[in-house]
């Protein structure tokens, strides 16, 4: 496997600098050919009952103030395409569960058994209302449902598919922002460069990974501030477009961007810094 060097300059994230030592999760060899992130540390914040109480109270609040504009968009979601308003999908979620997400259907009826599991930008299957909603995030807004019943939080890594898990066991809850998000906001469009029959290689060999490193280097350092600027960081992205250099602002150290050099799988554990 290569990681090469120039390919996500523009998907480079700052994150809070800290000690490589503070992360010890260990790379682990799945049954998929690709190497993941086991057991990962997490911060006393990540796993307190405050920050449950916090998710809990936000989730109800958005669920009570904006039922009614959810349901105008779900309707016009019914009328727009053939299919149900919303799409449910087995993700996994912490400590390996499966548990059922929610979303605003914006894709025709049962694309999800009619090509990549990735979403590509220009995709065909996205409907004219998804495209919309996918743009401004709406599409997400059912996912307070989910942080309500105790399946997702407000700030973690984003919850995967059984075959892209690339953080297995998770003491956290997925979230629905996080750090990886935001640093790859722009991933569809990197992804639209890539033929359609090579999504997933190209996925596993040059993303999957970083995302799973920016994500667990954020959670075993989260607070209760980072969260909160992590959140406003994320409001503030949905209304407004890309930059040519997604980073979030605030934070002071870049440490994501590729070697300059190709890193080959010999020694992918040392590009880690958490080899064990």
């Amino acid at each position: 496997m290569q990681l090469f060097g120039r390919s996500f300059e523009l998907s480079a994230v700052a994150v809070p600098p800290f000690p490589i030592a503070m992360l010890p999760p260990r790379l682990h060899s799945t049954s998929d050919p690709q190497l993941c992130l086991v057991n990962p540390s997490a911060s006393a914040w990540a796993l307190s009952s405050s920050r449950r109480m916090i998710d809990l109270s936000v989730a109800l609040l958005v669920l009570i103030l904006l039922g009614l504009p959810m349901l105008a968009i779900a309707l016009c979601v019914r009328l727009t395409s053939p299919g149900p308003a919303f799409f449910a999908q087995y993700r996994v979620g912490r400590a390996g569960r499966l548990f059922r997400i929610y979303k605003f259907r914006t894709m025709v009826s049962g694309s999800e058994n009619n090509g990549p599991g990735l979403t590509r930008e220009g995709d065909s299957r996205i409907t004219a209302l998804g495209r919309w909603l996918r743009k401004f995030k709406l599409d997400e807004f059912p996912q307070f449902y989910n942080v309500l019943r105790g399946d997702m939080s407000l700030v973690g890594p984003r919850p995967k598919l059984p075959k892209y898990l690339c953080i297995a066991n998770m003491p956290y809850r997925p979230g629905i922002t996080g750090t990886a998000s935001l640093a790859f906001r722009r991933e569809e469009e990197i992804l639209s460069r890539v033929p359609v029959d090579q999504l997933d290689d190209f996925y596993n060999r040059h993303i999957r990974l970083l995302k799973a490193r920016i994500d667990a280097r954020y959670m075993c350092r989260a607070t209760f501030w980072s969260d909160m600027r992590l959140i406003g960081d994320t409001f503030l992205a949905c209304l407004k477009p890309a930059p040519d250099t997604p980073v979030v602002p605030g934070f002071s150290t870049r440490v994501l961007a590729f070697p300059s050099r190709p890193v080959h799988e010999s020694n992918t554990a040392e590009f880690f810094g958490t080899a064990q």
